[in-house]
């Protein structure tokens, strides 16, 4: 190990590589070679690193991997050109604050394998990153910044604790991939359609019963949905003709509609109350007469073909969440929506 670290030091070099070693202590003389830009120190008995090398102002790639690290070594804070950082299977269980929020450069974080509880808010700090694994930790639950991370193009939280995933998820509109499998989630929040980009969807071995509303208009090429608990098709009647809506319903529609209208005095008039419009924002569409409607009257489901309907070679089909308006659109001929019953 002094040989290498001795050779990359007189050769002025920007890479070095020190694993599968058996290092328990990083010499603290890496620090002096400082135009290293990668630095692999993955598959040894490190616990902890030297304060010296925040002087690797040029480090941009560093593996910690297969380490015996029980935190995230406070020194990585200081490392503001990293864009690689491998922490996976330490035994770290948490993720200091203050160390995210000095890697505002980073593109790649590897944190598999840990028993990682929970990620901070201040995760937000990492504007540029891309591609986010935390797979086999211990996560109950996300933080809903993970939204601001616009740049993120693939996300694996695979076999965690999560029993549900932040609305703001979909805000990371550039995402290609995303692995949640091997969670507890009952369902996925609805505006899954703003991943426009989405190609790969894991959610198998979750306790699923059927997917968010408009995810057939995804442009899925895999999808893993394994070892849910969907609803099945099973015909039945329906058992109510018609509803009483409140007061409250009854002019939410109204102006959902008149607010459809460009030039009508309530579109006009919305914009100067911004507490009605936060209301009115968690409206929806029914899926058959396409008129808003403001509290969810009638959950259904339909059955979505994805081979001829997402063109996907499967010849399977997946249960979808759909959004009636009223019994009355329920009772009508020629749809193939279906009411869910409660058990």
């Amino acid at each position: 190990m002094t040989e290498s670290v001795i050779r990359a030091l007189y050769g002025n070099a920007t890479s070095l590589n020190l694993s599968s070693r058996k290092i328990k202590v990083v010499p603290t003389c890496v620090s002096s070679i400082t135009n290293l830009s990668v630095l692999l120190l993955n598959n040894n008995v490190i616990t902890s690193l030297p304060a010296e090398l925040l002087s690797l102002r040029h480090l941009a790639e560093l593996n910690l991997g297969n380490n015996a690290l029980n935190e995230v070594p406070a020194v990585l804070g200081h490392l503001e050109s990293l864009k690689k950082l491998y922490l996976f299977r330490n035994q770290i269980t948490a993720v200091p604050p203050g160390v995210i929020d000095g890697l505002r450069n980073l593109v790649v974080l590897n944190l598999n394998h840990n028993q990682i509880q929970r990620l901070p808010p201040e995760i937000k700090s990492l504007s540029r990153l891309r591609h986010l694994s935390v797979l086999d930790n211990k996560l109950k639950e996300l933080p809903i910044e993970l939204g601001h991370l616009t740049k993120l193009t693939e996300i694996n939280l695979t076999s965690n604790n999560l029993s549900w995933l932040p609305r703001q998820l979909y805000q990371c509109k550039d995402l290609t991939k995303l692995h949640v499998a091997r969670n507890k989630l009952t369902s996925l929040p609805e505006g899954i359609g703003a991943l426009a980009k989405l190609q790969v969807l894991d959610v198998a071995g979750n306790k699923l019963s059927m997917f968010p509303v408009e995810f057939h208009l995804l442009p899925l090429k895999e999808l893993y949905y394994e070892g849910n608990r969907f609803v099945r098709c099973e015909p039945m009647s329906s058992v109510q003709d018609a509803e009483v809506l409140t007061l409250k319903e009854l002019a939410a529609r109204f102006v959902l509609r008149e607010d459809r209208n460009r030039s009508s005095l309530v579109h006009r008039m919305l914009p100067h109350y911004p507490t009605l419009n936060a209301l009115l924002a968690k409206g929806s569409c029914c899926a058959l007469c396409l008129d808003p409607f403001l509290t969810t009257w009638l959950e259904c489901v339909h059955f979505i073909s994805l081979k001829q309907e997402m063109k996907m070679r499967s010849l399977q089909t997946v249960p979808v969440r759909a959004l009636l308006c009223s019994y009355k659109c329920f009772n009508t001929d020629g749809h193939s929506y279906y009411g869910v019953a409660k058990r």
